[in-house]
């Protein structure tokens, strides 16, 4: 193999170039149609896909957590809110690939993280904080970077507020 390691480094792409081959194999005449070439690339492409979905899913919880936590900073439920935090950036941290930037969509994981975290707060008589910017505040390489801490997501959201201007 050319690439030995793309399966670790890179499963998403991996997944598209495996995919992809096993398409240009079905298409050969001279090849037996014992495999169902199609379904088999679909397989393959599936790998890809659900790691790209295990990878949404942690930094889904990461940003809601956040995003609890900005809002209501004295709730009983800031230690566990950060210590998930830490788990699920370590496990998206983990998982993430290069090949999944530009397959991730990070406008719905701020929109649907911002819904989430409202949801969850009003159970408990809190609101999302006001002023929060309509794109996602943080670059896909901040949120997986190995630096990655809770203090520095709420600092970097704090500095994106949009607070009304008060008038006296």
């Amino acid at each position: 193999m050319d690439q030995p390691s793309l399966y670790d480094d890179d499963i998403v792409t991996w997944a598209e170039q495996q995919a992809a081959a096993v398409r240009a194999l079905a298409s050969r005449p001279d090849l037996s149609n014992a495999l169902d070439w199609e379904n088999v690339a679909e397989e393959i492409e599936s790998v890809g896909r659900s790691q790209i979905s295990a990878v949404e899913q942690k930094l889904l919880q990461v940003l809601i957590h956040v995003l609890k936590y900005m809002s209501a900073p004295s709730a009983q439920s800031t230690r566990s809110w950060r210590s998930e935090v830490i788990a699920f950036h370590a496990a998206a941290h983990r998982a993430y690939s290069p090949g999944m930037r530009q397959r991730i969509d990070w406008s719905w994981l701020w929109k649907t993280a911002r819904i989430q975290a409202e949801v969850s707060l009003r159970m408990f008589d809190d609101r999302l904080v006001v002023g929060l910017p309509d794109a996602i505040p943080f670059t896909p390489e901040e949120l997986v970077s190995e630096t990655f801490t809770m203090d520095w997501a709420l600092e970097r959201l704090a500095s994106t507020l949009n607070r009304p201007a008060d008038h006296h």
